[in-house]
């Protein structure tokens, strides 16, 4: 799974967002705002990890228990999901 191409993860006023660009920018015109460890889940997303690459991540990270961090990658997913953003290869 990725997310799809066309988003910049940049600073802006001290937040860390992800914004559209291109043509993607037509169909999704807001912007991610993206917390510490959701701007290292998007990173992962941009290079095509699925949600076990992305729990162990977090576990690896933050060293939280697995549990917790399956729930976490799938609370940060939904919203991607949502918005229609993610490309299952």
């Amino acid at each position: 799974m990725r997310v799809e191409e066309g988003f910049v993860v940049c600073e802006v006023g001290g937040q860390t967002v992800a914004v559209a660009s291109g043509a993607l920018s037509v169909r999704f015109n807001g912007m991610i705002t993206l917390n510490p460890a959701g701007k290292l889940l998007f990173e992962c997303l941009q290079k095509g990890s699925d949600e076990e690459a992305l729990a162990q991540t977090l576990v690896l990270e933050y060293g939280i228990d697995e549990t917790l961090a399956r729930r976490d990658v799938e609370k940060f997913l939904e919203p991607l999901k949502a918005a229609n953003v993610l490309i299952y290869d």
